[in-house]
């Protein structure tokens, strides 16, 4: 266990490291003396990839703050935030072509969570669906009640996931980042901020596999203050 904190802990620094540059390039990005339209739509594409690397590194350097309890649980509208969301990543659906396809079916419509966390399990279950599912497919965003809770699932139409990534979404978390096998690029870094922020909430993560891809979840309490809203 010792082993691997002090391993998350190395991963931690280095984000830290690395956000300083990367606000550096973005800057620079914005910087740039006027262009013509493929150099504007260079320029909009670096400050995207830097600020969605700041975010990613944003997100590193919480995980370290999970354990003080900092991160208030509240009700939270949970179609609110898969709209944020998705406001925020359509753009880069489109640019990367990708469908991005969205279904509310939920009567519960506030959830207990960390709006800020949930946030970001959000975005990094999508922002993996986008990266791993094939030019011109589509990826999905549901939103269902289940039981006692709602379930939040996306679904990639991306290479297989292996089993042992998929054994330790079905255990709650995935404990490190990991170089994802048939996800080239893919360091799992999304899926690990998503289990550990998840785990934090006390929300229920997993994956299931599919012969043509992969859906994760979240399932989260239903707000006991819901019927006050409806």
């Amino acid at each position: 266990m010792g082993g691997m904190e002090s391993e998350v802990d190395g991963i931690l620094v280095a984000a830290h490291e690395l956000k300083a540059p990367l606000a550096v390039l973005r800057q620079l990005a914005l910087g740039l003396p006027g262009m013509d339209v493929g150099g504007e739509q260079m320029r909009s594409e670096m400050v995207s990839v830097s600020e969605r690397a700041i975010r990613q590194v944003n997100d590193l350097t919480r995980i370290r703050r999970l354990e003080d309890g900092l991160f208030v649980m509240e009700p939270v509208a949970i179609r609110a935030v898969c709209d944020e969301v998705t406001a925020e990543l359509t753009c880069l659906f489109n640019y990367n072509q990708r469908d991005l396809c969205i279904k509310y079916s939920n009567r519960a419509r506030l959830v207990t969570a960390n709006r800020d966390l949930l946030k970001s399990v959000v975005y990094n279950f999508l922002l993996n669906a986008m990266h791993y599912s094939g030019e011109g497919a589509r990826a999905e965003l549901l939103v269902r009640d289940f039981h006692d809770r709602v379930k939040v699932v996306v679904r990639d139409y991306g290479p297989a996931l292996p089993m042992d990534v998929w054994r330790e979404m079905k255990q709650g978390w995935v404990k490190r980042p990991t170089s994802i096998a048939m996800r080239p690029g893919s360091s799992g870094l999304g899926l690990y901020i998503a289990s550990r922020f998840a785990r934090a909430m006390g929300a229920k993560v997993g994956a299931v596999r599919h012969r043509d891809g992969t859906s994760f979840y979240v399932e989260l309490l239903t707000s006991k203050q819901a019927s006050l809203w409806t």
